[in-house]
């Protein structure tokens, strides 16, 4: 039998409770960095307002974007990643993907950031049209994850450091591009690094 989202969300609650301090403290890899610049970039090209932020953590990325001047909303499944984006002075709430309690067509614009790799191929697809119902006409989606190449496959990672060990799920490139074009138009695609660091950047659209 597949696993469901609902199965993994209270491991994967307990494992980022277990690290959110550890992770607020980590620095961000320069081409991580050079991502979400390039998305701000397209951003203001589109004059977007208002982001959401899923799977956020501890909010740096929610803060970058809302030093730059967005109106940010952040959620996350971790009550303890939460009250570090709150600690930041971001607005952020408590949610799973699969229940973004907002109105339809609240935001110009949702980024996430390695936090669709833990939803099992099963359930992505509503993400994902839960994502777009959040959005309005014309309105762009970042999704980066880790996947393709040498990462395939979906299950837990035992030897993660997480506690307990966290459960992914690694697309190929068309997989992931196939599912995204069932809800959205494909703006960008490309691939950072190789091996178990290869990085799958995705900028979709939602039609207008």
């Amino acid at each position: 039998m597949s696993v469901r989202y609902d199965d993994v969300i209270g491991p994967l609650r307990t494992a980022y409770d277990g690290r959110a301090e550890q992770r607020d403290l980590s620095g961000k890899a320069p081409w991580k960095v050079a991502e979400r610049e390039a998305f701000l970039d397209r951003l203001k090209g589109h004059g977007c307002g208002r982001l959401l932020e899923i799977g956020a953590g501890t909010g740096q990325d929610s803060a970058y974007f809302q030093e730059n001047g967005l109106d940010v909303v952040a959620v996350d499944l971790s009550p303890a990643m939460v009250a570090l984006c709150r600690e930041k002075g971001i607005e952020a709430h408590a949610m799973d993907f699969l229940h973004l309690d907002f109105a339809p067509g609240s935001f110009d614009a949702v980024y996430a950031l390695n936090c669709l790799l833990h939803v099992p191929n099963s359930d992505l697809p509503a993400v994902m049209d839960a994502i777009h119902a959040l959005m309005r006409p014309g309105g762009l989606f970042f999704l980066g994850v880790y996947g393709g190449g040498s990462l395939t496959g979906e299950g837990p990672f035992e030897e993660d450091d997480h506690d307990p060990p966290r459960f992914f799920s690694f697309r190929s490139d068309e997989q992931l591009q196939k599912y995204a074009r069932k809800s959205f138009e494909i703006v960008d695609f490309h691939a950072v690094g190789a091996d178990e660091n290869r990085f799958q950047s995705l900028t979709m659209q939602r039609s207008a």
